[in-house]
């Protein structure tokens, strides 16, 4: 009775640690974290003019973004970032308003796509666009509640099958993307390469950072 009781023990502990083992596993198959926001001044970012976009300013080690009408955002302008096989994860938060305060746009190979984070009056979460289709179109919409003044950690995984997304640890997108058109809407157009934008809502980013993912080379 005793050894059946072990055994069982034994089991349910390779249970608990097989997501922490592989999550370590992925861990272990990527270079460190670089940053790209040194939480003090705008260099290597620029306010992104759309038309109407509200003031970006830093402040509490924060870049914070006010109210445009109908974007306000911020494009990266530092050291060229990878094309594919890297991640990028950033701090997000809603101050106010209702809609998305996080679009990130993003390197796809030879093209770029957005993460929507809290679009289309506040819950829609997807990739703009795959195929013409944004993310309140595609496969990859869901609908996800955010409250204001609350941190989101938001983490994108390029690689050249798929785009992969997080927030707050949990996986929300897994899209395959092979023969697919990716691209991005017209209007974050000028976040390219890489950038932020909100729409009609005041937010924040802190703690951008990016790292490349090893690669293994075929025999």
């Amino acid at each position: 009775m005793l050894r059946l009781n072990t055994n069982i023990t034994w089991f349910l502990f390779l249970i608990c640690i097989a997501p922490i083992t592989a999550q370590g596993q992925s861990e272990q198959g990527s270079q460190r974290w670089r940053s790209l926001f040194d939480g003090k001044t705008m260099q290597n970012w620029k306010k992104t003019n759309y038309g109407g976009e509200g003031d970006v300013q830093v402040t509490k080690k924060q870049i914070l973004m006010e109210f445009g009408y109908s974007l306000s955002g911020v494009t990266y302008t530092g050291k060229a970032l990878p094309k594919t096989n890297y991640e990028i994860r950033v701090d997000a938060i809603k101050l106010d308003g209702n809609d998305f305060f996080c679009g990130m746009t993003f390197p796809v190979a030879d093209s770029y796509c957005s993460f929507i984070v809290g679009g289309w009056g506040g819950a829609v979460v997807g990739l703009s666009s795959l195929d013409g289709l944004d993310a309140s179109e595609n496969e990859t919409t869901r609908y996800m509640t955010f409250d204001h003044n609350k941190w989101y950690r938001v983490r994108v995984r390029v690689e050249p099958h798929q785009i992969r997304c997080w927030i707050n640890r949990k996986l929300v997108v897994y899209q395959g993307i092979e023969g697919r058109k990716i691209t991005t809407r017209n209007e974050v157009n000028l976040n390219k390469p890489f950038g932020f934008a909100t729409w009609e809502t005041r937010a924040a980013l802190k703690n951008i950072q990016v790292r490349e993912l090893k690669v293994k080379q075929p025999k």
